[in-house]
């Protein structure tokens, strides 16, 4: 790869710290150099055609198969996508971000939405984290340039504050309670089209949603979910909590830090 930016920190003022300390997300310019979109973009997708299970045409899925389809963990099956996931570059951003002296990661999931697939409901990702902190991120990393019509994610402003709707699943429930509840609270929606390299951060309690993909190409997106390094294990609170302990947490013991070895610490900092 010619000149890398993944293990370069990024340099964040103390504005954009300060707009995500209050937005609960932020778009970023120039996390990645196109090139490096390209190759990861290619890699990513050659394994997500290796690994997808989903044999059903997308008019037989309901609403949750239609958003997108879903891999995990592909940092522990290629050598190069782990190089992204455990890069300096976005473990420096999740940490400047939540304030963080280090950072580990939960897991990684590409979400690819096919052509003329459905919208993703409006939800929480922590809904379904057994973690005891608000310390959470995911780097939303789209590996094309995204229009609107391609479906990009749409943020609700400040809506970490809203304790409603958080013991809602992804669906056709959480998108119509949650659709009500955050305009009546009147809470700001955001949604822009993402360019080569910008990636977007959002905090695991602030709601989001995406719109379907209107185009004729799939919308590949990788994600990477980091928590705060000192993050324990809560006891689950419903069944997908359960779930993401067994799945993506081996071994770890309630009140005590996560340490499994599917989380590893990413160093950030120059030793």
């Amino acid at each position: 790869m010619s000149h890398s930016t993944i293990q370069d920190v990024y340099p964040l003022t103390q504005e954009q710290v300060a707009f995500y300390d209050e937005n609960r997300f932020i778009k970023l310019k120039n996390v990645l150099n196109p090139d490096e979109v390209r190759i990861f973009g290619s890699i990513i997708s050659k394994e997500v055609e290796k690994l997808n299970q989903q044999s059903k045409p997308l008019e037989e899925r309901d609403t949750y198969g239609k958003a997108f389809l879903q891999l995990f963990n592909l940092w522990r099956h290629n050598e190069t996508i782990k190089e992204l996931v455990l890069s300096k570059r976005l473990a420096s951003i999740a940490a400047g971000l939540m304030g963080c002296e280090k950072v580990r990661i939960y897991h990684d999931q590409a979400l690819f939405k096919e052509a003329g697939g459905g919208i993703t409901p409006w939800h929480a990702d922590q809904y379904y984290w057994p973690i005891d902190t608000d310390k959470t991120i995911t780097a939303w990393i789209p590996l094309q340039e995204t229009p609107l019509e391609m479906g990009p994610l749409e943020f609700s402003a400040k809506s970490h504050q809203l304790l409603f709707g958080r013991d809602l699943e992804i669906g056709d429930e959480s998108e119509a309670r949650l659709k009500q509840k955050l305009r009546i609270n009147n809470f700001e929606h955001v949604i822009e089209p993402f360019e080569l390299g910008d990636v977007s951060f959002h905090s695991g309690w602030v709601f989001h949603r995406a719109g379907a993909n209107k185009t004729n190409q799939t919308r590949k997106v990788m994600t990477v979910i980091f928590m705060d390094a000192e993050a324990k294990l809560k006891q689950p609170e419903n069944q997908n909590q359960i779930n993401d302990w067994n799945t993506w947490c081996p071994g770890a013991k309630v009140g005590e830090v996560i340490n499994s070895p599917l989380n590893p610490v990413v160093n950030h900092i120059n030793p």
